[in-house]
């Protein structure tokens, strides 16, 4: 596993990483009931020894832009180790669910330009950067709302190739599954995951920090 012992390891994000967490900081039974929930309870189970300090400071409908607002105190603060992002889902969304609405959209070249310089300055108080892909739980990649967050999670492994992060392509956890059953099997709406759908996301970012069970 890549995390030493006592390591704090901080989430951000959206809605599925907020996933009800308390506030101001989601810890130890107040990390919501989802993939951090998961993966939080994973480590604690495999590594006894190795304990992790796990944080979600997750917030539902944010776009990377809210998190640039929220940076110093959300990420910078509260000083992690290992910093997770998982964020786009609602950058992509909002021009599609709220086309009119164009101060909530977030383009790809703003997209791009906040998400790295939020790493920028995350990255020298930190001893390693986690990056995963915003999904759209839909198998048919010739949907425009898939396609463009297609277009989004290639800048996120590009930023991830570019700074040495681990890479966590969500997107592709879920395609694999796909291949065998419906996305209403996962998410009503395609975004928000059941359980189901957020051990996909726990599996895949374990996967990416070498996780083993035994």
């Amino acid at each position: 596993m890549r995390f030493t012992p006592h390591t704090k390891l901080l989430f951000i994000g959206d809605s599925i990483t907020d996933c009800g967490r308390e506030r101001p900081v989601g810890e130890g039974n107040g990390l919501g009931n989802g993939y951090v929930s998961l993966i939080n309870a994973l480590l604690s189970a495999a590594y006894p020894d190795k304990p992790v300090r796990v944080q979600n400071v997750g917030t539902s409908g944010n776009t990377v832009s809210d998190l640039a607002a929220r940076w110093q105190t959300d990420v910078l603060d509260l000083n992690p180790d290992w910093l997770s992002i998982m964020i786009g889902i609602n950058d992509v969304w909002r021009q599609f669910d709220s086309p009119l609405q164009v101060e909530g959209h977030v383009g790809l070249e703003e997209y791009t330009a906040t998400l790295k310089d939020l790493i920028k300055k995350a990255q020298p108080g930190l001893k390693g950067l986690i990056l995963m892909t915003p999904f759209f739980i839909e198998s048919t990649k010739s949907d425009r709302m898939r396609s463009m967050m297609d277009t989004y999670g290639a800048v996120v492994r590009q930023l991830a190739h570019d700074n040495q992060a681990v890479f966590v392509d969500t997107q592709a956890a879920f395609d694999a599954y796909l291949k065998h059953h419906h996305p209403m099997s996962l998410a009503w709406d395609r975004v928000h995951p059941n359980l189901t759908g957020h051990m996909l996301l726990a599996r895949a970012f374990l996967e990416k920090i070498e996780y083993k069970l035994w």
